[in-house]
């Protein structure tokens, strides 16, 4: 795929990211978005992991702009699209861009998100391991519904398309 077309795709996946995080729920102290994991998949498989980690991170800056999000939402977005990028170009199988996803965002993310939650936020009684369960479920439910998007891609051969 041309680098243009990449673009071009990261914009389109950055402002899906950046809508879908007007539809999210509390958890503890984190704001969880599916759609933002949602995303991190397509843009892994379709895009590769560097696009993917600079879609994360400019969905992540705009969602704090907007005040949709949380500082918490760098370091989990981030690894969850890097790991899901890098574990797609690796094996060429979506399950394992679902468990980088998953994994990257939940166990790398949420432990980065300590020192984040500490520091930066201020939150003196974040836990190092506090982050992990409830950016799990958040990444779960985007894991989902990328699955049942990726398996109608492929029926109808869009999903060729965008690989070529």
């Amino acid at each position: 795929m041309k680098n243009t077309k990449k673009l071009v795709l990261t914009a389109i996946l950055i402002a899906i990211a950046v809508f879908g995080s007007t539809f999210s729920f509390p958890v503890f102290a984190s704001k969880c978005s599916p759609v933002q994991h949602l995303v991190n998949v397509l843009s892994a498989i379709i895009l590769g992991p560097y696009y993917s980690v600079l879609a994360a991170f400019i969905t992540s800056v705009l969602r704090n702009i907007f005040g949709l999000g949380t500082l918490l939402a760098f370091p989990g977005s981030m690894c969850g699209a890097y790991l899901a990028g890098i574990l797609y170009k690796k094996f060429k199988n979506t399950l394992s861009a679902l468990f980088g996803e998953a994994f990257g965002t939940s166990v790398i993310g949420g432990l980065l998100a300590y020192p984040v939650a500490y520091f930066l936020i201020g939150n003196k009684q974040a836990a190092i391991f506090g982050y992990i369960v409830p950016f799990l479920i958040s990444t779960l439910g985007g894991c989902i519904i990328a699955s049942v998007i990726l398996v109608a891609l492929k029926k109808t051969k869009v999903l060729n398309d965008f690989l070529k």
